[in-house]
């Protein structure tokens, strides 16, 4: 008979011939002539070529650049259909009248758990062949006790992190009152037990600061951690009470106030701007350039949806920011790496220091300059999640 089988020795790869290696090093965020080690599912090592410890199996990178896997810290995955109609009308300047965040609950509520599942999945793998090893998810297109909970079980089961977003928009023809309860009542006893984080869509026409407060409370009296979509349609509290509730993550962050860049900057919370919004909606661009060198932390994340940001580039929302919102290529970067991993709260991602999970981005470029000198171009050549090629 046979005893039990041994587990598999994990097996170690050398990353030789980098021409620049990101985020490997707190002190140098850039090291040229590097070399980097993945053992097994984790970085065991980084540093100059030089002094490159041996390994079980070498690849050369060709003087390409590597960086950290992108950390996308605002989806929303979990729905069906799309709304290229009221993109196209958007983009005219003709009104349209079809429904838009509505429409999409209203498909999504009509597929099934398969259908739903695959899109998450086909989105996730879209996501990682373009560099992004770790996503969040949140629910929001369901809107029900049933759908919300069904969202949130396949986001836990497909995506690194799962946020509960009943608090999207009030169902037509709800009481917003009566919803507001359902949200802090059964859909929350039901949802929680899948997601880490809370969130709230915080918007004159969505969800007011008291009714803001009261959900916050409730999810976080249930466990889960609040962020917030924040000051994206006008000037508002929503920022203030991602402060005041230690927020991980204030999202959007587009109209913002002296009084609120001080209150990020005098908090942990994260800014985390969602520039493929902007660039499908016309609307301005939140002021990077003032929220860095104000100190405060900034995150940058696709939103892809079917709506208002129907993208899962992260290289895209690099390219955009450093364009329109006055980042340089380096602040972009670490915005799309480390700054996502901040707003997770997340320390085993977003950076290729030993211990990391070993999430690799091998661009076909020389530097990370390219993903916003060279927009649009595909540049990833390898991706590495966990230690596996994706």
């Amino acid at each position: 008979m046979h005893g039990p089988s041994e587990p598999e020795a994990s097996v170690s790869i050398v990353i030789t011939n980098i021409g620049e290696l990101v985020g490997a090093d707190e002190e140098r965020w850039l090291m040229r002539d590097a070399a980097l080690v993945i053992d097994g599912d984790r970085i065991a090592w980084a540093g100059s070529a030089a002094e490159a410890p041996a390994a079980d199996e070498v690849y050369d990178a060709g003087g390409r650049a590597v960086l950290p896997g992108f950390v996308d810290s605002h989806a929303h995955l979990v729905f069906a259909g799309e709304r290229a109609e009221e993109f196209a009308a958007r983009m005219s300047g003709r009104p349209y009248a079809a429904g838009g965040i509505r429409t999409t609950v209203a498909k999504t509520r009509a597929a099934s758990d398969e259908e739903l599942g695959a899109n998450v999945r086909r989105l996730v793998a879209e996501m990682a062949r373009q560099g992004t090893t770790t996503v969040e998810c949140k629910s929001g297109y369901g809107l029900t006790v049933a759908d919300e909970e069904r969202a949130v079980r396949i986001a836990a089961g497909l995506v690194d992190e799962v946020t509960y977003l009943g608090a999207h928009v009030v169902p037509a023809g709800s009481d917003p009152d009566e919803y507001v309860r359902l949200v802090t009542g059964e859909m929350l006893r039901a949802c929680a037990p899948y997601a880490r984080w809370i969130d709230v869509f915080c918007e004159r026409g969505a969800f007011d600061a008291d009714q803001t407060r009261e959900i916050l409370t409730a999810g976080r009296d249930a466990g889960l951690v609040p962020r917030l979509h924040a000051n994206q349609l006008g000037h508002g509290p929503g920022v203030q009470i991602a402060v005041e509730y230690g927020a991980a993550s204030a999202d959007h962050c587009t109209f913002l106030s002296d009084a609120d860049v001080t209150a990020l900057a005098d908090s942990e919370t994260v800014a985390t701007l969602l520039p493929g919004v902007e660039f499908s909606t016309r609307q301005p661009y939140p002021d990077a350039r003032r929220l860095i060198d104000a100190g405060v932390s900034v995150a940058l994340a696709t939103d892809c949806n079917p709506g208002s940001c129907y993208t899962s580039s992260m290289a895209f929302c690099v390219a955009v920011a450093v364009r329109e919102m006055r980042m340089t290529p380096e602040e972009a970067v670490r915005a799309a790496t480390e700054g996502g991993a901040r707003a997770l709260r997340r320390t085993d991602v977003g950076h290729l220091r030993p211990g990391a999970r070993a999430d690799v981005l091998l661009l076909d470029a020389p530097s990370h300059i390219h993903l916003a000198y060279r927009p649009g171009v595909p540049q990833v050549a390898k991706v590495w999640r966990a230690g596996l090629l994706v």
